[in-house]
């Protein structure tokens, strides 16, 4: 099966989204679609047919492919629509002056006023030509909505002015035969009011989407647009389009990364902050693999170009953010289910206002008035904004924070969690070995020392020579390995030893040197290597896996919120034991077999629990899977992070603790969102009607309160944009 973004061309409200996704789901070859409102995308996942069968598709719904969706690259607004909105806002202030500034005993203007009615008419009906010229683009969305069967908000504002300017031409016509009492009957100038307001209130709405998507559009403009590349030893400037895979490329201090790739030599600390939200300079070396955009602070290194285009981090993160915002969470599936049906119940309500008012003795006039300020009233745009652009700025949040979501439902189900499941090497530890504690008993200082043993480490083929690094590179002769017990090697002339307890019985040294130390790290978990030269003990080292940064805070604010940790490892008891006795997990299943760990996590979500799994291994995939939400740590296995739910960028357990938070708070202001919408519906459409004697309402200050109602829910969806870490 195939998948395609593509980029959709007049799509303005969630009539418009839903109808497209239901149009295109019945057609043949198309599998999935998801429309995504605020991003004007669509992902299509299909088999047996083209790009171009999907694209007829489209243009048969009534919209336009714009082509496969490459990034969030342009702004919805352009200066020219501020430009005209400028210049028809002071023309429609022009307009409401010459129609209503008598009422107001507001001084005239001569010949354009009320004593030369036909004047007065044709300027009126020449402005709105001009207007209708300007809501071109809604009127013409609005009929081939509905010649689809897909009406939408522009069928609706094209129904309402329509309306109304042929209204007010029939009274044009009369005033023009002398029939001036057709004055007061003229609605040119809320024709006119109803096309200004709907476009401003888009451009509002263009703006607010901007704001949504800029945590996208960052990652998108990070990637720099030249790179330094070293061919035979000369150094040039090229265009990142012209780099390809394992070119040689030099970044210097101050210089970004410009594709994703491993450095070969030298050494510099880079910052990666935007992609892993983690603000400390990381320090790269050979062997390290870089990502794109991440800027040098300083020093020198060649890479060798691994990733580019498409393939690279920042693309694919785009990618996943992108198809993010585009599924869908149940309650944005409700939205939207109402939203299609929403516009069909508007037209009937404002039909049936016209036929039973006019049977009730009103005036045709008054009918059409209220049926025309029913359907511009109405406002299917709240009521589609409500849960996507809270989803956008949510991901948006995840993002910066180093949170890569695969979908929309993690946002839902992330408020539920009262349980997370950590595996223990690789997620709560680092998964290698590392020095945990060095005790020096010789003369040397103790880099010499270390030093001296990396050199020897670095021939022996064991996991542990990967705790050590060397600093200055030695001459090691007449190297050895001692099978169970360590290894052998000479350097300057003196014979060293490395190597267990073993090694001790081996050169007839007694075993209790140094006793305290040693028990201290036996009681630590370590593995430990004595260090002999020339037949004296001159160090003890312990080594271990790493306990992560900060996990022992994260812990415990996990269970200050009442959520309980559980250690779920392959490892025996006792390390494990020791490993969450000193991060505080009280719950601990040992001796797991890979396919277990599934099971535990379905047999706690059998029990009514609501589970978060953390892991990085292809043991750790089956459980991923089985879990209300599964979290890999980025430097795990593909099979891993291909399984999760979501990739933790940063390695930062706290980050969890943000997802949760960002989760409670999106579906708060969701709800929010979703109670005005349906708020002012239920308080607007009944005034519309004239419901209300002593109230009335005209088309043109309904154009203005369908505008709130919209900005009401955008601008709430921005203040959540802005919660705190």
């Amino acid at each position: 099966m195939k998948e395609i973004i593509l980029k959709i061309g007049g799509m303005t409200c969630s009539a418009c989204s839903s109808g497209l996704e239901k149009y295109l789901s019945k057609q043949k070859g198309v599998k999935s679609v998801n429309v995504n409102l605020v991003l004007s995308i669509a992902t299509i996942q299909y088999e047996d047919i083209s790009k171009k069968d999907i694209e007829f598709y489209i243009k048969e719904a009534g919209f336009i492919s714009l082509g496969e969706f490459k990034g969030i690259e342009t702004k919805e607004t352009r200066k020219e629509d501020k430009v005209q909105l400028i210049s028809l806002g002071i023309f429609i202030v022009f307009i409401m002056y010459i129609s209503m500034g008598h009422m107001l005993s507001l001084p005239i203007i001569p010949f354009v006023n009320h004593n030369y009615p036909i004047i007065l008419a044709t300027v009126m009906l020449l402005s709105t030509l001009l207007f209708l010229w300007y809501g071109y683009d809604i009127l013409k969305s609005g009929i081939k909505n509905l010649l689809h069967k897909m009406p939408n908000m522009d069928t609706l504002v094209m129904c309402s002015v329509l309306f109304s300017f042929f209204y007010s031409l029939y009274g044009y016509i009369g005033i023009i035969l002398g029939m001036n009492e057709y004055l007061g009957s003229l609605y040119f100038e809320s024709t006119c009011m109803v096309i200004y307001f709907v476009k401003l209130g888009r451009f509002i709405e263009d703006i607010s989407k901007d704001k949504t998507k800029d945590a996208i559009k960052k990652l998108v403009t990070i990637t720099p647009q030249n790179a330094t590349l070293k061919v035979d030893g000369e150094e040039k400037q090229v265009s990142i389009d012209e780099v390809k895979k394992e070119d040689v490329l030099v970044c210097r201090s101050g210089d970004k990364i410009a594709v994703d790739g491993v450095v070969l030599s030298g050494k510099t600390y880079v910052d990666e902050s935007f992609i892993t939200g983690e603000s400390l300079p990381v320090l790269k070396s050979i062997g390290s693999n870089v990502i794109a955009g991440s800027i040098s602070y300083d020093g020198y290194i060649e890479y060798r170009a691994k990733r580019i285009g498409k393939e690279s981090t920042i693309s694919e993160i785009v990618k996943l953010v992108v198809e993010a915002t585009s599924t869908k969470s149940k309650i944005q599936k409700i939205a939207d289910r109402i939203s299609g049906y929403f516009v069909p119940i508007i037209f009937i309500i404002a039909l049936l206002t016209f036929l039973i008012q006019m049977m009730c003795g009103f005036s045709f006039e008054k009918a059409l008035i209220h049926m025309v300020t029913v359907l511009v009233v109405a406002c299917p745009c709240a009521l589609g904004l409500a849960v996507p652009l809270v989803v956008v700025v949510s991901n948006g949040l995840c993002a910066k924070r180093g949170l890569f979501l695969r979908n929309s439902a993690v946002l839902e189900k992330a408020r539920d969690i009262d349980t997370i499941v950590f595996d223990k090497t690789g997620t709560l530890t680092l998964g290698k070995l590392s020095i945990f504690k060095f005790f020096n008993y010789s003369e040397y200082n103790d880099n010499k020392l270390l030093n001296l043993v990396s050199n020897l480490e670095q021939n022996a083929s064991h996991p542990i020579g990967t705790a050590f690094e060397i600093s200055k590179k030695l001459e090691v002769k007449n190297f050895k390995t001692l099978h169970g017990i360590g290894i052998y090697g000479e350097i300057s002339g003196k014979e060293y030893y490395l190597g267990n307890d073993k090694v001790l019985s081996k050169l007839r040294i007694k075993n209790d040197y140094r006793k305290n130390d040693y028990d201290y790290l036996v009681q630590n978990g370590c593995s430990i290597i004595y260090v002999i030269e020339d037949n004296i003990v001159v160090g003890l080292i312990g080594v271990r896996d790493i306990i992560r940064t900060d996990v022992q805070d994260t812990i415990h604010e996990f269970t200050k919120n009442h959520i309980e940790v559980v250690m779920l490892t392959g490892d025996n008891e006792v390390t494990a034991a020791l490993i969450a006795n000193e991060l505080g997990i009280t719950k601990v299943i040992a001796n797991v077999l890979p396919q277990e760990k599934e099971k535990y996590i379905k047999q706690f979500i059998e029990n009514g629990r609501k589970v978060i799994m953390v892991g990085d291994g292809i043991n750790d995939a089956p459980a991923l899977v089985s879990a209300t939400i599964g979290i890999s740590v980025n430097d795990g296995t593909d099979v891993a992070m291909d399984s999760a739910d979501v990739i933790l960028m940063n390695n930062d357990m706290g980050n969890i603790l943000d997802l949760i938070a960002i989760s409670k708070q999106s579906y708060h202001v969701i709800q929010q969102n979703l109670f005005w919408a349906f708020f002012y519906n239920v308080c607007m459409i009944p005034i519309a009607m004239g419901l209300f004697y002593n109230i009335n309402m005209t088309p043109m200050f309904g154009s203005i309160a369908m505008i709130f109602s919209s900005l009401t829910v955008v601008l709430n969806s921005l203040r959540f944009g802005r919660v705190k870490k």
